[in-house]
């Protein structure tokens, strides 16, 4: 039995900077085994940075991080952006057989019989299986996970997190994945502002004991602040008293004053008197802030999108009659045919692997060697958010890179990517040092500043913080035009999407349906428990998510509140 109150790591005083900016100051935690801790934070507070800290890729300005040598760390990076050559080599530094079992448990079937050239075909989705194939084939003592599930479906996230709950080592995961979260961690590491905060329990725990505390502290430093101004105004008047003391302690009085003895001593007497006052307050408040100041606490940060589509073109704008698509050793999907009507809002639902990214690059015109036929209208605009971060040019600034020559463009694209939380400090800085999620936002700025009918978006949420989530869904919900989106995030699917377009035994087809109400009908056919474990699961978690944003005393927490505890019957039902 292992003992899970054994240290694993043990960080000291740590403190990184990068380019004159502390990132990470004074951080100091243990990790312990069993521990399934999540670190979240905004877009470029650390996270990554912290984890390749612990796995000593690269190297921290002070501090300590203790860890027994031989501690096997596997580690999932956050870019998806492998070589064949990569893949190739780590094939084979990894038991072979350990490797082609997980593949196979993820869906990639006969990873052993792939040569290069369906290695160069991988989609993001595949990538990522095959990056943790590797990692759980190295057997691992500790995992970290840097956005394990930004490109994984719904068999991938399924197996992952049965996974974890059979891996008996401490694991750190770096997510914004709500859903995931609450069904892996039991603790959440919280960077901000270059510091480390600590809480108990899930994601959605995390939420509200985050609120409370926010909410404590406003209050404390509420009191605080009418208590300065209390003595502020107290030493306001014994300064007023005190001047005038002074005043009549020089004046020359009339004959009958000047004959009282004293006269002057007593006004000087009385100015000293006052000053020491003034002096002893001054002392008392400030000794007080020094032990006991209390921070305005940091509001949630609120980030804005704003899109705009012009003008309502013809009703249908996509039209695919038997569209076929495959490479030399696999077929994607053949004699397909669906159609996009202006203002839909369609999900692209399949396994990786499947041809999302590649339907997506057919109806952009970036690959033409496909049968069959894709109509689109000529009339229509399309604007692209791309899954990969790794094509902006890493030496160049955001604002050299977005292009933008002419003083009104510059000046709305900073705007804008100050909205989306990049200053003015990082907006200067080479693309390159930027967070994968700073560099998602410039990306976002780039599709911002286009007039345009129809948006595609290959995994928009990857890689953003939890308010450009949200804010990015509540956006996209007011969006008049087309809506085209690749997303393995539960909540952001099923948030957006009112149609599907499935990809299923090598064809294509429309569903008229939401995500969740798809997955309903398979439950419904009689598919088994497994399915219907997957669609209470995945509204337990859409619930938790709603809870942790609103108070209790809201009306609707109440009724959330019995539907989670039904689920959870449910849920013990059919586990029996």
């Amino acid at each position: 039995m292992l003992n899970n109150q054994k240290t694993i790591v043990k960080v000291i005083g740590l403190e990184k900077s990068f380019h004159l900016r502390k990132v990470l100051d004074n951080i100091n935690f243990e990790i312990k085994n069993g521990d399934r801790i999540g670190l979240v934070g905004y877009n470029g507070t650390g996270k990554t940075t912290l984890a390749n800290l612990i796995f000593g890729k690269i190297t921290l300005d002070n501090g300590l991080i203790e860890k027994s040598r031989d501690l096997r760390i596997g580690y999932l990076t956050q870019s998806i952006d492998y070589e064949v050559s990569h893949f190739q080599q780590s094939i084979a530094e990894v038991e072979e057989q350990e490797l082609f079992q997980h593949a196979s448990s993820l869906g990639l079937n006969k990873v052993y019989n792939w040569r290069e050239n369906r290695l160069t075909h991988l989609s993001g989705g595949e990538k990522l299986k095959l990056a943790l194939s590797m990692v759980w084939g190295t057997k691992p003592d500790f995992l970290i996970l840097d956005e394990p599930t930004n490109h994984l479906d719904f068999t991938g996230i399924n197996w992952l997190v049965s996974e974890l709950e059979k891996f008996h080592g401490p694991v750190l995961i770096i997510s914004h994945d709500r859903h995931f979260l609450d069904k892996t961690v039991n603790r959440i590491f919280e960077l901000e502002d270059s510091r480390i905060q600590f809480y108990n329990g899930n994601y959605s725990d995390y939420r509200i004991e985050k609120e409370q505390r926010i909410a404590n502290q406003r209050h404390q430093y509420h009191v605080q602040q009418r208590q300065i101004e209390k003595i502020e105004s107290q030493m306001e008047q014994l300064k007023s008293w005190s001047e005038k003391a002074h005043r009549d302690s020089t004046k020359q009085g009339s004959a009958s004053e000047r004959r009282q003895i004293g006269f002057k001593e007593y006004h000087r007497v009385k100015a000293k008197k006052l000053d020491n006052q003034v002096k002893s307050k001054m002392k008392r408040l400030q000794n007080e802030l020094d032990k006991h100041k209390i921070e305005k606490p940091m509001e949630e940060a609120s980030v804005r999108f704003q899109f705009d589509s012009h003008g309502k073109r013809g009703k249908r704008i996509i039209e695919a009659k038997k569209l076929t698509k495959g490479f030399a050793d696999r077929m994607l999907f053949q004699d397909s045919q669906f159609y996009i009507n202006h203002g839909e809002r369609i999900g692209l639902f399949g396994e990786n692997g499947c041809g999302k990214t590649t339907l997506i690059k057919i109806i952009l015109g970036d690959d033409i060697s496909f049968d069959g036929e894709l109509w689109k209208s000529d009339s229509v605009k399309i604007a692209y958010l791309s899954q990969d971060v790794a094509d902006l040019p890493a030496d160049k600034t955001a604002i050299e890179a977005l292009g933008f020559t002419e003083r009104e463009s510059i000046l709305k694209a900073r705007t804008l990517l100050a909205n989306l939380g990049l200053n003015e400090q990082l907006i200067t800085k080479a693309i390159g040092t930027l967070s994968l999620g700073e560099r998602t936002r410039v990306k976002l700025v780039d599709l911002l500043m286009q007039k345009y009918d129809v948006l595609i978006l290959d995994e928009p949420t990857n890689h953003l913080d939890l308010p450009s989530r949200e804010q990015l869904e509540m956006t996209l919900s007011e969006f008049t035009g087309t809506i085209i989106t690749v997303s393995h995030d539960h909540y952001f699917l099923n948030k957006l999407c009112d149609r599907l377009l499935v990809f299923e035994n090598q064809q294509i087809r429309r569903v008229e349906m939401k995500p969740e109400e798809y997955l309903n009908k398979d439950v419904k056919s009689g598919d088994g428990s497994e399915e219907a474990l997957l669609i209470i699961e995945n509204k337990i978690a859409l619930i938790l998510g709603e809870l942790s944003l609103i108070d209790q005393i809201d009306p609707k927490y109440h009724r959330l509140d019995e539907e989670f505890n039904e689920l959870l019957k449910q849920k013990r039902n059919l586990m029996g």
